[in-house]
Parts: C-alpha cells; sequence; structure tokens
C-alpha cells in the first residue's frame, strides 16, 4: 500500500514539474534577421574579387573605391518598408555630400538568396540581383555574373554593428 502511494506521489510531482517548465522553440535566425539586426545593421565594403573563368583575383577595397569611399556604409533597416541608406563615413568625397548619400528600399529573395540592392559608387546605385554567396552575424558576400564579360564580382562586407 506504502509503494503505491509513493508511485502516485511520485507521479503527481512529475506531472506538476512538467507542467510548470516553459518549452523552448528554437527561433532559427533568418537572412533578413542576419541582414538588418534587430532593428538596423551597417555593413562597410572590404573587398572586391573579379572571378574570371580562368584567373580570379582579389582587390582590396582600397583599390577599388577612394579612401574617402572606404568608410561608407550600407545600413540595412529591419522594418516594413525595407528601408536602405547608404551613409557616408567620417572623410566625404567632397565637402559639400550630406551624411546621407542615398536612401532606397533593399529586396530579398530567400527562395534562390538573392539581395537586390544598388553599390552607389561602383554601379551608380543602380539596383541589380546579388546571389548571397555568404551571410553570417559580421560577413556577407554577394555575387553578380555579367555574361557579356564572362566573370563575376563578388563583394565581401563586414558589419561594423554590434
Amino acid at each position: 500500500m506504502k509503494s503505491i502511494l509513493n508511485v502516485i506521489v511520485f507521479g503527481l510531482m512529475v506531472a506538476i514539474a512538467s507542467s510548470c517548465s516553459e518549452k523552448l522553440e528554437p527561433k532559427p535566425i533568418t537572412y533578413s534577421q542576419l541582414l538588418t539586426g534587430t532593428e538596423k545593421k551597417s555593413w562597410g565594403l572590404t573587398s572586391v574579387t573579379i572571378v574570371d573563368q580562368k584567373d580570379p583575383f582579389d582587390l582590396p577595397g582600397n583599390q577599388v573605391l577612394n579612401p574617402c569611399a572606404l568608410d561608407d556604409q550600407f545600413v540595412f533597416y529591419a522594418d516594413e518598408e525595407k528601408k536602405m541608406e547608404y551613409t557616408n563615413g567620417t572623410l566625404k568625397c567632397s565637402a559639400s555630400e550630406p551624411a546621407t548619400l542615398i536612401t532606397d528600399t533593399w529586396q530579398l529573395t530567400n527562395a534562390n538568396a538573392t539581395l537586390e540592392i544598388g553599390i552607389p559608387r561602383i554601379f551608380g546605385g543602380v539596383k541589380l540581383p546579388f546571389i548571397i554567396k555568404t551571410l553570417t552575424e559580421n560577413t556577407m558576400v554577394l555575387e553578380i555574373f555579367f555574361d557579356d564579360i564572362d566573370a563575376s564580382y563578388r563583394f565581401t562586407f563586414n558589419s561594423s554593428s554590434k
């Protein structure tokens, strides 16, 4: 009789303990969250790789952009409008440049990992569909292929947001 009572008490304790615990359901980080963080996230261009069929080569950012453009930032916002800003760094290319050079929107397609943005100082701000090769908390690598030159351009960005 005492052993039956012990089993019942033990069963009730297990039921009470399990009903009080909160189930943790993991929420995976999406491409959007990696790109924008919880509110906004800034990214700076660090290098460009020209991927030719025969002979790929890396160009550091300072060989692609003027020093005044190297500290410019892409700021992606986690809002419904998917706002993006291209902001001036501390070094300006001309004294009359505003703090925000371009305000636009970004578009992300998860199905084919494509991010549509413009890179102002290289492609004049024209929006192009870049393939996301890598996207982590701190690094983003985007690539675009051009048929007419049979090569692609791979852009590496580092996040300056914490």
